[in-house]
């Protein structure tokens, strides 16, 4: 970085620092009411019940919606916080209301707050840096920095990062991609066994670049679970046969996380629709009143979720070689791998150690081919088996079978202790970096999410939109929110509650003769817009472990894959237009 990009950068920080403490001692909250829905009922001895996150709970203390201190009327008074957080309310209805009327009226009413456009700066600044400084490390700190400011939070270590690590999701990290995947990769460099896995596919199936990016786009479509387990798995297993067969890293890195979340919500026979169907309950809309009916909703949408199904034509183009809508930085490091051999650009920092990448086979140990394949297929297997026994599938217990399994083999060929122990610690070392980044962008995430700038966005919309206007509206606010944040499943959990009201209310005003067509497209709008966002995000997960997993540098997976994905959000936004202006 030169002198005057460092100049640059220490003046924009100072900036946002100062941004931060002059919003936290002079820009006041403005807080908004949130409605929760769930499924509510009442048991045998006539108690509301609830049902969240497959486990049933008690309703106490329901009170009128007008009396509730965290309505909107109630907040727009307030000087301060509310004295509560969350309070169950009933909806004003007509005195002749049915039972299931009366449970479709109960709402879990939350009150969040956004210091307006001010909410963003944490997410700017975290993005910014990573692409002036291409550390990600320095630019994710930096925006925990500001958004602990913002929330005067100034110890932030004991009242922002201890908390954060606390967190199940910080465990749920540190144990799959520091130990489990960390340990599997480390005992595959150490065996030889990922490395006999890419001699064995170069011999049988993989003669060049192009064939090991059709297999990688492949193994994408095969494992549609989506999110990091489909980035993991793809990316561990073929990262040694496309390493031996000249692919470039950003290519690679983009096929694999392109083939990620797109696939998962096109071939939604995962958690994706359970999850998402518990936001998408409007009032009086019949065809989405129960559980099923908005499962059913989901997979009828499948059709329209246009900017996936461009995302995945686009890597299986370039998989095959066809280039003319990669954007020039996939051209050229194609073209830089084919002519050079050199995987990564000349000044590329992977943030997985080089060790993981190549074997180092204790000496007299010959590794099968199996000993890869094997553990794989017991992930899977696990990952499979728990999904359908369990409702989700248990990763952890996937990851965990697998480093078992070749641990068990390695010591059963007399590999020796030591040696495994040695491969396994620097399977640790190897993914250190990667871990803690995911960490920080946990953090950030988490922080973003506090701020409110989702909800800033989503609120600033109004209903007197054209209607035609709405799909791609929805569409850039979901992106932009996934991005900001880098989770399109949190962005679902903002947008959906919002988005999908309003859709209903402008097709039922505007007097549009298809409302329920209208509404799939705003559904695929937001489903696809948040996809686009999480998968382009530096401080996503999906992102680091696109890189981490296929060992290249982030900010040139960042910088490369964006164009292409940005050339499949705008057909989707087109395709989108056409559809409700035409048949709406």
């Amino acid at each position: 970085m030169s002198k005057l990009n460092k100049q640059f950068t220490l003046i924009l920080f100072l900036i946002c620092i100062a941004s931060a403490f002059y919003i936290n001692f002079n820009i006041p909250a403005t807080w908004v009411e949130s409605q929760l829905r769930y499924q509510t009922y009442t048991d045998a001895e006539g108690n509301w019940m609830y049902r969240a996150a497959g486990k049933t709970i008690a309703i106490d203390n329901i009170v009128a919606y007008q009396d509730s201190e965290l309505s909107q009327q109630a907040l727009d008074k307030l000087s301060g916080a509310p004295s509560i957080k969350q309070q169950w309310v009933s909806l004003p209805t007509d005195a002749n209301i049915t039972a299931e009327e009366v449970a479709a009226n109960l709402v879990l009413l939350k009150a969040d707050f956004h210091f307006g456009i001010w909410s963003l700066l944490p997410a700017f600044i975290a993005i910014v840096l990573c692409l002036l400084t291409r550390e990600p490390l320095v630019a994710l700190a930096s925006g925990i920095v500001v958004g602990a400011i913002m929330l005067g939070q100034f110890d932030i270590l004991n009242l922002v990062l201890i908390p954060t690590i606390g967190t199940t999701n910080a465990a749920s990290i540190l144990i799959l991609y520091l130990w489990l995947l960390g340990g599997l990769m480390g005992i595959w460099a150490k065996t030889g066994a990922a490395q006999a896995f890419a001699d064995y596919m170069s011999l049988h199936y993989v003669k060049g670049p192009r064939s090991a990016k059709v297999v990688t786009w492949f193994l994408g479509i095969i494992f549609f679970q989506g999110g990091t387990m489909s980035t993991v798995l793809v990316g561990t297993t073929v990262k040694p046969l496309a390493d031996k067969a000249g692919v470039s890293h950003e290519e690679l890195s983009y096929v694999v996380d392109s083939t990620a979340s797109p696939v998962a919500s096109l071939i939604a026979f995962n958690a994706w629709p359970a999850y998402i169907q518990g936001f998408l309950f409007i009032p009086g809309v019949a065809f989405l009143a129960t559980e099923s009916d908005r499962i059913a909703f989901f997979f009828a949408s499948v059709p329209l979720s246009f900017y996936a199904i461009f995302a995945i034509i686009g890597t299986l183009l370039l998989s095959l070689n066809i280039t003319t809508f990669s954007g020039p930085l996939l051209k050229r490091a194609n073209l830089r791998a084919s002519t050079t051999g050199e995987l990564d650009a000349p000044n590329a920092s992977p943030i997985a150690a080089k060790e993981l990448h190549s074997a180092q086979s204790a000496p007299g140990y010959k590794a099968h081919v199996l000993e890869f394949i094997l553990p794989l297929v017991s992930l899977i297997l696990v990952a499979i088996v728990s999904h359908f026994v369990m409702g989700s599938p248990q990763i952890h217990w996937a990851f965990a079978s697998a480093l078992l399994l070749s641990i068990i083999i390695a010591l059963y060929k007399g590999i020796g202790l030591s040696a495994v122990l040695d491969g396994f610690g620097n399977g640790l070392k190897g993914v250190v970096v990667a871990s803690v980044i995911l960490m920080l962008a946990l953090t950030i995430g988490m922080l973003s999410k506090q701020l409110g700038g989702g909800i800033y966005l989503v609120e600033s919309l109004g209903a007197q939109i054209p209607f035609w206007c709405l799909p791609v509206i929805l569409q850039l606010m979901t992106m932009l929110i996934a991005f900001s944040t880098g989770t399109s499943w949190g962005t679902y959990a903002i947008a959906f509650p919002l988005a999908l009201p309003l859709a209903w209310t402008i097709a039922q005003t505007q007097g549009l003769a298809h409302p329920e067509l209208y509404l799939m497209v705003c559904f695929a709008t937001v489903l696809n817009g948040s996809v686009y966002g999480d998968q382009c995000s530096p401080i996503s997960d999906t992102t680091i472990l696109s890189s981490m997993t296929t060992g290249c540098d982030l900010m040139d997976h960042v910088k490369s894959q964006i164009i292409p994905a940005t050339y499949a959000a705008t057909l989707a936004a087109l395709c989108w237009t056409l559809t409700v202006v035409f048949f709406a």
